[in-house]
Formats: C-alpha cells, structure tokens, sequence
C-alpha cells in the first residue's frame, strides 16, 4: 500500500461486504464487492474486488478466511474524511486453499495505518489536475509534466468506476464516430464516441454538444491518449457494444494529452470473432465480431425509416467464411458512400448488431461498430487462402432472406425456374427472385414523367398549362418539377421472357442517364432521346426481381418489379453455373449405377 511494487503477493480474504448497487436508468444494475485482507501482520479495508471477478464471490470461490494469490492489481485512490485514501483494486485473482479448508483467520493482524507514498502521489496528481483549466495545460511545460506524473501512475480501465475520484488512463482509440445530430422536443445537439482500448480492457467515451466541437478534430484512431476527469456512467447497451458496465462522458474539466512515448504494451483493436455459421444462434440485437470474405455488394440504396419518415443510405454487403455460411451485412451512410468491395476483400468487423427477418440472420453496422479492410491478422490471412484455393468456387450456405438486411440472398433462377417455382402466385404476398437476362425491349412511351418535386412524394403532377404544376396526393401546385423514369422493359433469357417494371434509380441504371438529363433530352433533341433507349437493349444484367399477383380488369396476373440491378458478376455467375451443372451430372452417375 506504499506504492512499492509486489509480484503476485499471497494474502487471506478475510471477509467482503456487498456495497450499495447502482442501478441505470434501464434498470441495469452492478454490485460492488469491498474486502478485508490480511497478511498476517496488517489488515487493510480499503480493498476491491473488480467487477468482472464477481462471480467468485456469487459462485462462492472466494470466501471467508480463503487463502489467495493476487495476480494482477492496482492502486486507486478514494476520498475518505477529505483525505485521498489509496485503495488496493483486485482485477485477478487466484485462490490457493478455500476458505472452507483454512476455517480460522492467521496470526493476530492489525489495522494499517500509514500516509503511503501512493496517496503522496495521488494527491500531488490532483493537484496537478486542479491547475487545469477549461480542458488545457496554462503552459506546454505543465501538459509534459501533466503526462509524466500520470503516465507513471495509470489507472487499467477494468480499474474504472464512479467510486473514484482521482484517475488517469492511457489509452488507444480504436473507433471515432462520425459526428451525429439529433433534434427533439427538448431540444436539439450533438454528439460523438470513440472507442479506448489499454491491457486490461475496453470502454466507450462520449463527446456532446461543445465539448463535441472542442475535441473531434483533436482526436485520432489508433493514437495513444493520456484522458483524466470524465466523468463515469453506466453504460448505455443499446448504443455500446463495448464489454464494459461504465463509459466515460467527456465534460468541460476533461483533459487529453497525446502520447508518444512507452506505448508498446497499449494493444490495438482486439477482436473476438464468432464463426458466421454461429450467427443463426444469436439472439436478436445481440452484438458480436465477424471475420469474411465479400463475395457480392450492393449498390447504394435510399431508404426510408417508416417511423420517422427519414432517409438514409444503405448497401448490403454478403461475406463468407471457412465454415461455409454467408450472411448479409447492411452498412450505412459514409460507410456505405465510401465502401468498395471489389477484389473480395476480407472485412474484420467488431460489434456488428445481429438482426432477423423472414426467419433469416443479418447483420448491421451501427456507429460504435469497427470495419477494417484486409486486416493484418492471422485469422484474416488463414481466410484469404482459404477463399483463393477452395472458397470461390464452393456454394455457401445463407443465412440471410430477402427484404431484410440480405436482399442480396434470394435464389438465382432463370425464368422457367421461377415459373415452376409458383414465385408471386400468393395473393398479398410477394416473392424474391434473381434472374441473369438481357434487356430486349424498352417502352417509351410514358417512361419518362414530370413529378412532385418533393422528394418524399414523387407523384406524377397534373400539367395546368399555366406554368404551374398540381400535385393531387400533396394538394399543392408547385411552379417545378423534377423528372422521374418508370421503365416498362421484357426481359428474356434462355428460357423464357418477362414484362417487368423499373423505377428511379434502377431504370437510371439500365439506361444509363439520369432522369433528369434524359428528360432534357426529350425536350431538346428527341432522336438523341430516342436513341438512349436503343443503347440501353440487349445488355445483360442480374436483375432482382419481385413477383406478386394483382387483379386487372377482373384478371389475375403477376407483377415483376425490379428491385435492384447490376452488371453481371461473370465470376459468381460462372461458380453458380458449374455447381449446377456438377449437380446434373452427379444425378446422371447415380441413375446410370
């Protein structure tokens, strides 16, 4: 306890007493274990027990008059009277005899009583801190000696908790949010986090409102930072995916110090990965770290959140792994803006959000989540080989539906397939599909419209001829308008044809225009106009298809709507086709033995 560093050293557990629980505002709640030791000679009160090492107390390893090697340790320091009072925090622990084989306390301890030179030094650090002002050293020369007196003394994350009141840790930055808004009927703000990672654990630090301005650009990932005066909570689980009860607030007294020397032992992001064929076990929005291959992506997508009416942008990303099982993983916004999945990279991502639909697994980003590209782990070079020599060319098996976060994952038919497969027959329920086909015919007539230019809307406007233009569904009338396509097309493949249905930014895809400049060119130059439909024919696409049955004109028929479309992946496409025919062949084996 005067702060003299002792290897692993062998005391008796004399007693513990549960303090008070603390409970969040989601009825989380965290007990505390405060011990009485011995060494035969002195007692010490001033003892905790970390709480990830409560289960030796509730599964009763650690008793009463147990015999205990303390394998890893930390001073801490509390106020006690008004004086800083050094703690001993136990973060691991090993009991040599139980408690029930000793039965007695050894020798005749007393209470230690002495100013260690553990609380000397906490006090002069908080001193130090004091002489902080607004988040910054008055002068560069106290920032170093600020590093040097906590760099000596930090405390280990797992060492955190409200309980105390003077602490310092050092820390990498694993993660940095982007910056998020938010606005309400209390208010309006902002806000940021970022993920901490030392040798003993994890936690998560949250930046709002000014503070969230003073320190965003100041902080980068996978730099060392010496933090002191946060102020710790309980952990808000639906937005932390970290493996931790506390994370830390940042406040206008908080200070952070770069750190550039003796950071060796500061591990970097660490993973914890769950083998894809074990998602489907996984409870819904529980958080977990995958290791895969990208196999198929997206392009990026516009949706809406029904309940708020928002719009955020998407893409779908399907991984495999060495167990042979696939799931689709949706990242968001500048994720999704900025990811390229070409080449197949290999994706480590760490606390994904498992999700379900149609009794399907997905995954889900959100903005504590880390994805890094082409990792330089052993686990992430072991899965590249596997995927170079045999992965490519094998058929996974899915775990995701189509309509959730995998609407990448529906089969792939031709269209004879689909029609033997009754997909769409259902009334009210519509089925997914993927088809390879060309694109044979483009109706122009009423593929281009002048619509609402509202962009929750989108409804075609009634022409006035007044220069105004009507919207019915908005009860407006709007002086412009924005162009939108709705592309009539048949497609057709070895087996068969289909009429099917292109909205936005699918039709802008085959097309290869935007609305906007093809609603010009219908106005300016109509054989110009006319001619961008005669390119668009007779190019090939995977087309994801949706089929549902509708009645027109007291006649039942099936509707085909593109959902999404892209360029013809040849080399999966290739892989499906030898599976396929691997599989005739083997039925033509079988029936001729």
């Amino acid at each position: 306890m005067a702060g003299i560093d002792v290897e692993k050293p062998v005391l008796q557990v004399l007693s513990y007493k549960k303090l008070a629980r603390t409970v969040n505002k989601d009825g989380v709640d965290t007990d505390r274990y405060r011990l009485l030791v011995s060494d035969g000679q002195k007692l010490n009160s001033f003892t905790m027990l970390a709480t990830q090492l409560n289960n030796l107390i509730t599964d009763s390893i650690l008793t009463e008059n147990a015999i205990c090697r303390i394998l890893n340790y930390h001073l801490s320091s509390v106020s006690n009277g008004g004086r800083e009072k050094p703690v001993l925090l136990i973060l691991g622990i090993e009991v040599l005899v139980p408690g029930s084989e000793v039965g007695h306390k050894i020798g005749d301890p007393t209470n230690l009583e002495v100013r260690s030179k553990a609380e000397s030094t906490f006090a002069s650090t908080g001193a130090i801190a004091r002489y902080q002002i607004n988040g910054s050293a008055r002068k560069d020369t106290s920032s170093h000696f600020f590093s040097d007196i906590y760099s000596a003394w930090p405390t280990p994350i797992a060492a955190l908790s409200p309980y105390q009141n003077r602490w310092v840790v050092k820390v990498r930055v694993t993660s940095k949010s982007p910056i998020k808004t938010w606005s309400n009927s209390r208010g309006e703000g902002k806000l940021f986090s970022m993920g901490l990672i030392d040798e003993s654990g994890e936690i998560r630090c949250v930046a709002f409102r000014d503070m969230c301005d003073k320190f965003y650009d100041r902080i980068q990932p996978r730099q060392v930072y010496c933090i002191t005066q946060c102020t710790l909570k309980m952990a808000n689980k639906q937005f932390n995916t970290l493996k931790n009860d506390y994370e830390m607030v940042i406040t206008r007294d908080t200070v952070i110090i770069p750190c550039y020397e003796n950071n060796d032992d500061i591990p970097t992001l660490q993973f914890n990965f769950c083998p894809i064929s074990q998602v489907e076990n996984k409870e819904q929005n529980e958080f977990i770290d995958v290791l895969g291959v990208v196999t198929t992506f997206s392009d990026v997508q516009r949706v809406v959140q029904r309940s708020t009416g928002r719009e955020f942008i998407k893409r779908d990303v399907n991984i495999v792994d060495d167990s042979g099982t696939m799931v689709s993983v949706a990242l968001w916004e500048k994720q999704a803006k900025d990811f390229d999945g070409s080449n197949n990279p290999v994706l480590a991502i760490k606390g994904a959000r498992v999700g379900e639909f149609n009794g399907g697994k997905n995954l889900s980003l959100i903005h504590s989540s880390v994805l890094e590209k082409n990792p330089d782990l052993p686990e992430a070079h072991r899965l590249r080989e596997w995927y170079t020599t045999v992965g490519h060319s094998e058929n996974a098996r899915s775990l995701s539906r189509a309509g959730g976060s995998g609407d990448l994952n529906v089969p792939l038919y031709t269209l004879q397939e689909a029609t033997e497969a009754r997909l769409g027959e259902k009334m009210n329920i519509s089925d997914a599909f993927m088809v390879v086909a060309t694109n044979k015919i483009i109706r122009v007539e009423n593929a281009i419209y002048k619509a609402c230019p509202i962009e929750s809307c989108k409804k075609k406007l009634i022409d006035q001829s007044t220069g105004v233009f009507r919207c019915e569904k908005c009860n407006k009338e709007y002086p412009n308008f924005s162009y939108r396509l709705l592309a009539s097309m048949n497609i057709v493949d070895a087996t068969g044809n289909r009429w099917v249905t292109a909205f936005g930014e699918e039709a802008e895809k085959i097309l290869g225009i935007s609305a906007q400049h093809l609603g010009e060119l219908k106005e300016s130059d109509n054989d110009a106009y006319l001619h961008k439909f005669g390119e668009a024919t007779f190019k090939r696409f995977t087309f994801n298809l949706r089929a549902k049955s509708e009645v027109f004109q007291d006649e039942m028929r099936i509707q085909y709507v593109c959902v999404s479309v892209t360029p013809l992946n040849y080399k999966t496409y290739l892989a499906h086709l030898i599976d396929k025919v691997s599989k005739l062949l083997h039925i033509e084996k079988f029936e001729s033995n």
